[in-house]
C-alpha cells in the first residue's frame, strides 16, 4: 500500500504531504483546487513521461516521493523488476519500497529507488506492479476496439496462452521474412550472385596471408636502402677486423687486452674475473664482426625485386579499398561473401526447407490460436454475465453485453478446421464489446454510445470486474463518474469501498470525486483547497475528521446549511451501518461515524 505521499513544486502545489489509510482513500474539493494534480504527480512517480512545464513557477525542479508498504506476495511481484535493473539488496529490509522522481527545469529527469539513482523506465515498470491509475481518458480506450482482446484475455488470465501464441507467430514470421527475401527477382539475385563471385574470386587470387603487408613494408625499405645499408655495414665490419684511420681493429685491441690481463693475473690472481670477462668480450666480437660480414655479404642492390614489391604493395592497397582496412578484415569479406554465395547457389533447397518449416509452424499457430480461442469463448460468457451483473446494480438493468468474437478467413492464414484464418500475435479472433442499452434496441459497438453516463457506468462495471481478479494492489480511480448522479454514485461508492481490505482480492483504493454519495464510503477523507499565500496560490490536502467530514459533504451537497449538514450526517451514519454490515457486525476500523 501507499502509506505516505510527499509532492513539492509540482504545478500549484508548494509542499503536501499525504499519510493515506490502507482501505477506501477519497480526494475531494471545489474544481481547480488540484485533486488531478496529486493523480498527476503520482504518474509522474510512476514513470509518466517527463512534463518540465508541471514544475512550480520560480522553482528549478519538482519532487515527488512515495512510500510503499509490501506485504510477501507484493515483494515477490517486485523480485524480477528489482532484480533485472540492479535495485534489489537482500540485506536490506524487505517491508517498505521508496520512489522518489524529479523534475529539473534543465529538461533532466531522475528516478530513486530505495536511495538508489534507476532509470525512468524501471519506475515505469515497478509503478506497473503496483499502481492502476484509471483516469477520464480510459473512456475513450474503451472505444478503441484493437484493446478489447486484451482486456478479455486480463479477465481471462491468459497471459501464458498468449505468450505462446505471440512467440510462434514471431518465428513464423521471421520464417516467411526469410522466404520472402530468397524469392526476390531472379535477375536480381543472379546479379548478386556475379558480385559475389567476382569478389570471392579476387580475394582468393591474391593469396593474402596475415603479416605480409607489414614483411613487405620492411624489405621494400631495405631494398630502396641497399647502398647505404651496405656500406655502413661495411664500415662496422672494418672496424671490428680491419682496423680504421683512427686506430686498430676493435677484436685486435680485446685481444691485446687479454694478453695484457693474463700477465696481470701471474702476478696478481685476483684478476682472474676481469680477464675471463675480457675474454668473453673478445669472442662476442668476433661473432659480431662474422654477423655484420653475413649481414654485408647477403645485402644486393634488387630493383626487379623491388619492383614486385611495389606491384604487390598496390594490389593490396587496391583491396584494402574495396574490403577492408586490413588484410584481416579482407580476409573476412571474403569469408563471409562466399557464405552468402552458397546461400545463393543453393536457395532452392533452403526455401524447401523454409517452406516446410513455414507448413509446421501455421500447423501449430492453428493449434495454439484455437486453444486460446476457445478459452476466450468460455471467459467471454463469463465476462458478459459479471458486468450485466455489475451494470443491474448500476441502474442499467435491462443492458444487454456481449463480448463478440469473429475471425477472418485468409488464404495465407492458419488452418483451422479445413478454413484459413487471418491472424496477429493475439491469435486468430477479432474481440469486440457490444451493448444494448434499452430492450428492443440492437447490440452496437461500444463506439457509438452516446451517453457520458452510460460509458462511465460501463467503465465501472468494467473495471469493478476485472479488479477483482487483478493483482494490482493500488487502484486510482480519477474522477471517472462524468454523466453520474447521486442515486447510482451510493451504488459506486459501496463498490469502491468492496474492492478495498474488504473485498477479495484485497486493494488500496484511492479516488477524486466531486460525489458526497461516494465520499461518505471513504475510510479516508482528505480535502484538496487552493488558497493565496505571498501572492502566490498554493493547494493544501488534509485528512478530515468526523466533524469536518460533515462540513464538506454539505458543501458537496449545495451549501452549508443545518440541514444540508443533517443530511450529511444522515449520510456518514447510514453508510457506516451499510459497511458495519458488510463487514459482518464490526465496529468501523478508520472512524467512529455511528454516531454523528
Amino acid at each position: 500500500m501507499l502509506v505516505e505521499l510527499t509532492i513539492t513544486n509540482f504545478a500549484i502545489i508548494d509542499r503536501v504531504q499525504l499519510q493515506l489509510a490502507s482501505g477506501f482513500n477519497v480526494f475531494t474539493g471545489e474544481t481547480g483546487a488540484g485533486k488531478s494534480i496529486i493523480v498527476d504527480a503520482l504518474g509522474q512517480l510512476l514513470g509518466s513521461r517527463a512534463d518540465t512545464t508541471l514544475i512550480r513557477a520560480g522553482a528549478d525542479r519538482a519532487r515527488i516521493e512515495g512510500i510503499f508498504l509490501l506485504d510477501g506476495a507484493e515483494r515477490q511481484a517486485l523480485r524480477p523488476p528489482l532484480q533485472d535493473y540492479g535495485l534489489l539488496d537482500e540485506d536490506e529490509d524487505g517491508d517498505s519500497l521508496i520512489l522518489v522522481r524529479e523534475l529539473h527545469s534543465t529538461g533532466r529527469s531522475t528516478g530513486r529507488v530505495n536511495g538508489r539513482a534507476t532509470t525512468i523506465g524501471s519506475l515505469r515498470e515497478i509503478g506497473e506492479k503496483l499502481v492502476d491509475i484509471h483516469g477520464q481518458s480510459e473512456h475513450l480506450s474503451l472505444k478503441r476496439v484493437r484493446e478489447h482482446v486484451d482486456i478479455l484475455d486480463r479477465y481471462a488470465g491468459l497471459g501464458v496462452e498468449r505468450d505462446a501464441v505471440r512467440q510462434a507467430v514471431t518465428e513464423l514470421r521471421h520464417v516467411r521474412q526469410e522466404l520472402n527475401n530468397l524469392r526476390r527477382d531472379e535477375r536480381e539475385l543472379a546479379r548478386r550472385a556475379d558480385l559475389l563471385s567476382f569478389q570471392v574470386e579476387e580475394i582468393a587470387e591474391a593469396g593474402l596471408e596475415l603479416g605480409e603487408e607489414e614483411e613487405l613494408t620492411t624489405e621494400r625499405s631495405r631494398l630502396a636502402n641497399a647502398e647505404k645499408l651496405m656500406v655502413d655495414a661495411n664500415a662496422a665490419y672494418e672496424a671490428l677486423y680491419r682496423g680504421t684511420d683512427r686506430g686498430a681493429a676493435a677484436v685486435d685491441q680485446l685481444g691485446e687486452v687479454v694478453q695484457l690481463l693474463e700477465s696481470l693475473e701471474r702476478i696478481d690472481p685476483s684478476l682472474d674475473d676481469l680477464r675471463q670477462q675480457t675474454e668473453s668480450l673478445s669472442y662476442a666480437a668476433e661473432d659480431l664482426g662474422r654477423a655484420v660480414r653475413g649481414y654485408r655479404d647477403q645485402i644486393e642492390y634488387n630493383p626487379s625485386r623491388q619492383q614486385e614489391i611495389e606491384e604487390r604493395m598496390e594490389q593490396i592497397s587496391h583491396l584494402k579499398r574495396k574490403y577492408g582496412d586490413s588484410i584481416e578484415e579482407i580476409l573476412v569479406f571474403g569469408e563471409r561473401a562466399a557464405q552468402e554465395l552458397e546461400q545463393i547457389t543453393h536457395s532452392e533447397e533452403r526455401i524447401e526447407e523454409l517452406e516446410a518449416e513455414e507448413e509446421q509452424l501455421l500447423q501449430q499457430v492453428g493449434e495454439l490460436a484455437v486453444d486460446l480461442s476457445s478459452k476466450r469463448q468460455a471467459a467471454a460468457g463469463r465476462l458478459a454475465d459479471a458486468i450485466e451483473g455489475e451494470l443491474d446494480e448500476l441502474r442499467m438493468a435491462t443492458a444487454e453485453f456481449v463480448v463478440q468474437l469473429e475471425r477472418t478467413e485468409d488464404e495465407r492464414g492458419v488452418p483451422v478446421a479445413g478454413t484459413c484464418y487471418a491472424f496477429s500475435a493475439t491469435g486468430i479472433d477479432q474481440v469486440e464489446f457490444l451493448i444494448s442499452s434499452n430492450p428492443g434496441e440492437p447490440l452496437r459497438p461500444l463506439a457509438k454510445i452516446a451517453s457520458g453516463g452510460e460509458t462511465s457506468r460501463l467503465m465501472l462495471a468494467l473495471k469493478s470486474t476485472l479488479s477483482a481478479a487483478d493483482d494490482t494492489p493500488i487502484l486510482i480511480f480519477a474522477d471517472l463518474v462524468m454523466g453520474i448522479g447521486g442515486r447510482v454514485g451510493e451504488i459506486v461508492g459501496r463498490k469502491l469501498w468492496g474492492l478495498t481490505a474488504h473485498g477479495t482480492p484485497e486493494h488500496q483504493v484511492v479516488c477524486v470525486t466531486h460525489l458526497p454519495q461516494i465520499a461518505a464510503f471513504a475510510d479516508a477523507h482528505y480535502q484538496i483547497s487552493k488558497s493565496v499565500a505571498g501572492q502566490r496560490t498554493v493547494t493544501d490536502a488534509r485528512r478530515l475528521g468526523d466533524d469536518e467530514r460533515i462540513e464538506e459533504l454539505s458543501q458537496m451537497l449545495g451549501s452549508t446549511t443545518d440541514v444540508t449538514r443533517q443530511k450529511a450526517g444522515e449520510m456518514l451514519a447510514e453508510t457506516e451501518s451499510w459497511r458495519s454490515s458488510a463487514r459482518g457486525g464490526e465496529p468501523a476500523v478508520e472512524e467512529d461515524v455511528a454516531s454523528v
